[in-house]
């Protein structure tokens, strides 16, 4: 009896809300495989790679999870692949958790051409697409993206969902943003259905995350995040405020949600991953963030610095010695100068692309741990204030 027990907590998902400061929060987060700690920063591995970053330098720099994103994964190599190898978490070489993000802006924004219509088509039952790659055409369903998810065997995973365009009416966004709290309520009883099949199986159970979106418009805003509360699921994703609104926007709208949203849940932001983004959401009661930004940038030479963006491939660092910040503990910057990493960026070379890499994606990471530290301490007002003393955007 005891083992059996053993075995059902082996497959729960659990958080808990271990320190709180104002509205800045810090959370414990239990999956099958480790544990997450929150304020955090999660690399973005698409296609089931970190741009530049091998899973070994992903343990090096302490990153607790990462992202696989559902619609590149499903067109190639193929969920059905992914399993084959034993799920992602083979698959790739990485160990610990993984969350698969929304396929929604894959879809839409890989299928902006002048044959939209032909491209992607949506109705109340599903998605039809044609392949990026090949021109294939495609279903998707809420049932079957929770499958495929299941597939992937991620730890945490994603509503089927639409993300209306940022210059969207309030009609057309208002229709979509009920479509979706459809799909949602289909996405939950796929989800449940699927993890009762995976304990039967000995698989451990997924969680499940509603997404709140619809633009810049408040009382859909507000709307979304009252239904997604409402429907109950381990966690609330809020989409898309990073893709289609200014800062201002932003900051209004999530005043917004805070009144709807459960404070006895995690909130993960989508598509943020910038020094300021992460302080300031943090400050407003956000716990996960992602983006592809750091490694993007990365490639074309840009760093994050304790004061500054940095373009390693201004002239002015060509003859230094010095590393690339002062401040950071990261390898790139107890090993490389900033006139070699210069260097490597001017001709080009893969291997400074994954040092920039790697220290923006530390640098994130690092800024998480440290706001969680003083989250614990019930000082991150000054925190907040030492990062803002220093950066200038």
């Amino acid at each position: 009896m005891l083992e059996n027990n053993l075995i059902i907590l082996f497959f729960m998902f659990k958080y808990t809300l271990e320190h709180t400061d104002g509205f800045a929060r810090a959370w414990e987060i239990s999956t099958a495989h480790g544990k997450i700690q929150t304020p955090i920063f999660m690399p973005v591995g698409t296609k089931a790679s970190v741009k530049g970053i091998s899973p070994e330098s992903l343990d090096e720099m302490w990153a607790e999870i990462i992202l696989n994103n559902t619609y590149h994964l499903y067109l190639r190599p193929w969920d059905e692949v992914v399993k084959h190898f034993g799920w992602a978490h083979k698959f790739q070489n990485y160990h610990k958790p993984i969350l698969t993000d929304s396929w929604w802006f894959q879809v839409f924004s890989l299928g902006q051409t002048r044959q939209w219509d032909s491209l992607v088509k949506i109705t109340e039952d599903w998605v039809h697409f044609r392949s990026f790659i090949d021109g294939s055409k495609h279903f998707f369903t809420p049932e079957w993206v929770m499958d495929i998810q299941s597939n992937i065997w991620a730890d945490i995973i994603m509503a089927f969902d639409e993300c209306a365009p940022g210059g969207s009416s309030h009609s057309y966004a208002r229709s979509a943003m009920d479509r979706t709290h459809r799909w949602a309520q289909r996405s939950k009883t796929q989800w449940l259905q699927n993890n009762k099949l995976r304990k039967e199986n000995w698989l451990h159970e997924q969680a499940l995350f509603g997404i709140v979106q619809w633009v810049i418009f408040d009382d859909l805003r507000k709307e979304s995040a009252k239904f997604i509360r409402e429907l109950d699921t381990p966690g609330i994703s809020i989409g898309w405020l990073s893709v289609w609104e200014s800062k201002e926007d932003m900051y209004r709208i999530l005043d917004i949600m805070k009144q709807e949203l459960p404070e006895n849940k995690p909130r993960y932001l989508m598509w943020v991953g910038t020094p300021e983004d992460l302080i300031e959401w943090i400050y407003r009661w956000v716990d996960m963030f992602d983006c592809v930004l750091p490694t993007r940038v990365g490639r074309h030479g840009k760093a994050f610095g304790t004061y500054w963006s940095i373009n390693i491939k201004n002239e002015k660092f060509k003859l230094s010695n010095s590393p690339l910040d002062d401040e950071c503990q990261c390898k790139v910057c107890k090993n490389y100068s900033r006139g070699y990493l210069r260097h490597l960026i001017k001709e080009d070379e893969m291997h400074g692309m994954s040092l920039l890499s790697h220290h923006n994606l530390q640098f994130l990471i690092d800024l998480g741990k440290n706001a969680r530290k003083s989250i614990s301490k019930g000082e991150y007002w000054k925190f907040r204030d030492e990062f803002w003393s220093k950066y200038k955007i």
